[in-house]
């Protein structure tokens, strides 16, 4: 049975009479409409796990992992000093229950970390932090960068089905908010650069009285001599320039 006195916390309560999917799908929806007024990946990440603790039967704590490109592993939204010493080990060690969750798409549920035989190097030491019951979700972002919602527990046994059940329907949701989040910075990003590599054509063009073709060549040009990106480029001749006004 759906753990009320958790769901009782995220978003206002539709009525007692209503039944325990019906209510947690009311609180799945509420979450749905705050994540995606997120514009920042990482505040989403947060609002994932902050939820993760309200919603999820016997989590005390949460984080995020993140695999980029197939192979940079990153710790994000943790929720103290628990989940930020197990990561990590996790990374010391690359093993664990979080890259397992990553690495192969599936939830993994550990009962008891100090019986625990898949992670010989990462399970002692995470028990011995004081993380006993361990849960993983993927989260299906995009083919280049992958999630997984990681939940603690200090008690061995702690997370139960139901708790796969709500935590799998949360990182679900949170997985699609986060990648809405992604696009939306990715977008604002793609829109500075073409501001910032119009104006350096500007400047260009004005200084040496040339096409605004041949001031973007120009451009390209320095930046693969450099071997630095085109908008880090321009991005320094702009502030050349301003620096150079104001002397």
């Amino acid at each position: 049975m759906t753990d009320r006195r958790k769901l009782s916390s995220v978003g206002p309560a539709p009525q007692d009479s209503q039944p325990g999917p019906d209510r947690l799908a009311h609180v799945l929806s509420e979450l749905a409409r705050d994540l995606h007024r997120a514009d920042d990946p990482d505040d989403v990440l947060r609002e994932v796990v902050q939820a993760a603790m309200d919603l999820v039967p016997g989590a005390l704590a949460g984080s995020v992992t993140t695999l980029v490109g197939g192979k940079r592993v990153e710790h994000k939204a943790a929720s103290g000093g628990l989940p930020a010493r197990v990561d990590a080990v996790m990374t010391e060690f690359g093993e664990g229950p979080c890259l397992d969750a990553l690495l192969h798409h599936r939830i993994v549920r550990v009962v008891d970390m100090r019986r625990e035989p898949r992670w010989p190097l990462f399970a002692p030491r995470a028990a011995a932090l004081g993380a006993l019951s361990m849960l993983a979700f993927p989260m299906f972002v995009k083919d280049d960068s992958l999630c997984a919602l990681n939940l603690y527990a200090e008690e061995a046994d702690e997370f139960t089905d139901e708790s796969e059940h709500v935590g799998r329907l949360l990182a679900a949701h949170a997985a699609v908010a986060y990648s809405g989040a992604q696009r939306e910075e990715n977008l604002l990003a793609a829109i500075e650069t073409r501001d910032l590599i119009g104006q350096a054509v500007g400047l260009l063009m004005e200084r040496y009285s040339i096409s605004s073709s041949r001031s973007f060549d120009t451009l390209v040009r320095f930046s693969r001599q450099t071997n630095r990106k085109l908008r880090d480029v321009a991005a320094e001749l702009i502030r050349d320039a301003e620096a150079g006004a104001h002397r």
